[in-house]
């Protein structure tokens, strides 16, 4: 009996293509973490405010590339897991280093445990925030992090630095006091303080012009006295924790009022339905 001859069928795949424009927040990441490790390298010849500017604008870059990100419609699982591992080199890693050369080695093996005690409280606390990605949270929530964020610990832990290099090496670079620092800091990152996070909030319509004419200003100074300034926005910083911690308490004491106050009226309404019905 004959058979029929074989058909060969080819089938040809078409490359996947994607968008520029989606790629651009993780080129943004990229850009970050180059910046971080640029810091290292600055601080290991010496060149320290070149250093901090480095991881300054590392923290710029990745302040950018989530909200680029989200009006590009470029979110990825790829984009969020490349921008923790960015954030943990570029905000734990680097400034670490950084300050261990920069003071901490004077005190040799202490000074290295401590510097890595803060590398590892920032992967803790990206690790904290990676998995609370698409939980539930309260709506009031969404207005808070839970602890210092990481771009702002390697901010608040640089902040000596910022000091010594307005008013002089004589005290702010001593080991003993940075130890202290560097301990407090790594503990608001893994804390559960409640900080302000600004991208939640919206600015009224009212307050628009002096809120870019306080940025020009902000910027007018970052150009001409850079440490002071970078100074004075890491105390105001610290300054905000009251208030984010009373602030965050209030609603949550209101939205547990409201629940309680749902949950009476509900019971009393099913109190109130005769049996049978």
């Amino acid at each position: 009996m004959l058979r029929p001859p074989r058909m060969r069928v080819r089938v040809r795949v078409q490359p996947m293509h994607f968008s520029f424009n989606r790629m651009i927040p993780n080129i943004l990441t990229l850009l970050a973490l180059c910046a971080g490790m640029t810091g290292i390298r600055l601080a290991i010849v010496g060149k320290f405010e070149a250093a901090v500017v480095a991881i300054i604008v590392a923290g710029v870059l990745d302040g950018l590339d989530g909200r680029i990100a989200r009006l590009l419609k470029g979110t990825s699982v790829f984009g969020a897991q490349l921008d923790s591992l960015s954030d943990f080199v570029s905000f734990g890693v680097a400034p670490a280093v950084i300050l261990y050369i920069w003071t901490m080695e004077q005190f040799h093996g202490f000074g290295w445990a401590v510097v890595l005690i803060f590398a590892v409280c920032c992967g803790l606390r990206l690790a904290r925030f990676n998995t609370q990605l698409g939980q539930e949270l309260p709506p009031y929530a969404y207005h808070f992090f839970t602890g210092v964020p990481a771009p702002a610990g390697a901010g608040l832990v640089m902040v000596p630095m910022f000091a010594a290099f307005e008013f002089g090496d004589t005290f702010f670079r001593t080991p003993t006091f940075n130890t202290l620092w560097i301990l407090a800091v790594a503990g608001l990152m893994v804390s559960r303080v409640p900080t302000f996070a600004l991208k939640r909030f919206h600015v009224p319509s009212e307050w628009v012009l002096p809120t870019l004419l306080g940025i020009g200003a902000l910027a007018a100074f970052l150009t001409t006295e850079p440490w002071a300034t970078l100074l004075v926005v890491g105390v105001i910083y610290i300054g905000s924790f009251p208030f984010s911690i009373r602030y965050y308490r209030k609603l949550k004491r209101t939205a547990d009022d409201m629940r309680a106050a749902t949950m009476r009226v509900a019971t009393a309404a099913g109190a109130a339905v005769p049996p049978g019905k």
